[in-house]
């Protein structure tokens, strides 16, 4: 039996570390907010196509990569603005995310990823200024986080820290997730 290369159990490991702090967020935020546990499910879904044997082809990884950034993210932000009375920039998120997630098909590569790294950097921005505002920690370093992972994408290099960059760019936005997982439940414990 062959050893897998370092860049394959990287790939692996980022997808399963990505899809557990995923499915947890989801699991934990489910009563509280519907719309941030969905958001954390199609990270978790989009993660766990990767790593399923039957499911791993390239199409089906980049629409749920596709569907988890365009539709999740803005659902995490969504219930994040709401709760915090900024109805329209949760509605104008969450449209746009539709609008985008409808018009995929007709987006090339090109196009899909230029989309797909706007809509990350977005919501990043829209949760570190709400964090701010609320003096929400958690929620300073889930948008700083989210941020880190849109602009490392942006990147011209393969490689960065000895990691592929779409690994590194994985690490981050788990590690996004999970703060901004630890930001809702501290604000919904300032609400209660």
């Amino acid at each position: 039996m062959a050893s897998r290369p370092w860049s394959e159990w990287s790939a692996s490991l980022s997808h399963l570390v990505l899809g557990t702090v995923s499915l947890h967020a989801a699991v934990s935020t489910a009563q509280a907010s519907r719309g941030a546990a969905a958001g954390f499910l199609l990270q978790a879904l989009a993660a766990a196509t990767t790593l399923a044997p039957g499911l791993r082809t390239d199409e089906d990884c980049l629409a749920g990569a596709w569907v988890a950034t365009v539709i999740g993210l803005p659902l995490l932000a969504f219930d994040f603005h709401w709760m915090n009375g900024d109805c329209s920039s949760a509605n104008l998120l969450l449209g746009g995310g539709m609008v985008l997630a409808v018009a995929g098909d007709h987006l090339g590569a090109e196009g899909r990823s230029v989309a797909g790294q706007a809509v990350v950097l977005v919501v990043a921005v829209t949760i570190l200024i709400v964090a701010v505002f609320t003096t929400n920690t958690y929620g300073m370093w889930g948008g700083v986080m989210l941020g880190a992972a849109g602009l490392l994408s942006r990147l011209e290099e393969d490689r960065l820290l000895l990691l592929p960059k779409e690994d590194l760019c994985r690490w981050a936005l788990a590690a996004g997730s999970w703060t901004y997982h630890q930001a809702l439940r501290a604000q919904r414990l300032q609400w209660e």
